[in-house]
């Protein structure tokens, strides 16, 4: 893999190339809606009419899993993080900036065993989602969001949930829990990484040798990042329902 500059601030390590990324995907994101909405009218056509389709998209995921109102009440934060993850997803495979240093930057993390080992190309910028540390975060503030929600609107019901239909069963609902951030962001981060790194391989190969299976994989890395937009999405609304819904 490419190197990637870091900057340290208050003890912690921050990729620049992930930040690059995820400013990136959250703007494109807003000029897209922002686009797609500036005229509305009451004959939809064009940018309305899609728009009105990926609403009706992501009323369905909510739909299913929530009652009426409750289903619009988190349709806006189901459609912000299916167009965030399936742009940043998109992102990695269409848009790879890489540059050769010409010597170490200390200042960025970039020292001359690490441009030896990466062949002195330095990545500023790929997809967010390729990266462990930001699928966790985001997987993460669901599951603390999930059990706030639950907590809030019923805390009898909340504290009875892992103790049915049986009190033994308690370890087991526990370990559920736990498990539930750790497989949803491995799930996105797993089939992005992977993918991107598969087209950095066959990059760095000779054209006449990787030219098709390159943009034939990267056509299925498009389908990829289409279908994990969806799934990370519809978990995020399963494990919120998990915590609001009735029954």
């Amino acid at each position: 893999m490419d190197l990637t500059p870091k900057v340290k601030f208050l003890g912690m390590t921050f990729d620049v190339t992930m930040m690059i990324g995820t400013v990136v995907s959250a703007l494109i994101v807003m000029l897209i809606v922002f686009l797609m909405t500036r005229k509305l009218t009451m004959r939809p056509s064009g940018k309305q009419n899609l728009m009105e389709y990926l609403i009706d998209f992501i009323s369905g995921i909510t739909g299913t899993m929530l009652e009426k109102k409750q289903a619009s009440r988190y349709l806006s934060f189901a459609l912000t993080t299916f167009l965030f993850i399936l742009v940043a997803n998109l992102l990695g495979v269409a848009v790879m900036v890489t540059a050769s240093a010409h010597g170490p930057i200390p200042a960025l993390g970039i020292t001359a065993q690490g441009l030896e080992k990466a062949k002195n190309s330095l990545s500023w910028f790929k997809s967010p989602t390729s990266d462990l540390n930001v699928t966790v975060a985001m997987a993460g503030a669901i599951f603390i969001y999930s059990h706030f929600a639950g907590i809030k609107k019923s805390p009898l019901n909340y504290l009875k949930g892992y103790v049915r239909p049986y009190w033994w069963m308690l370890p087991i609902h526990l370990i559920d829990e736990l498990s539930k951030p750790a497989t949803h962001a491995l799930r996105l981060w797993a089939n992005i990484f992977a993918g991107e790194v598969l087209i950095l391989i066959l990059r760095e190969a000779p054209f006449y040798f990787t030219g098709v299976p390159l943009f034939a994989w990267m056509g299925f890395s498009v389908f990829v990042g289409c279908i994990q937009a969806y799934i990370f999405t519809v978990l995020a609304m399963v494990y919120i329902s998990q915590k609001v819904a009735g029954e």
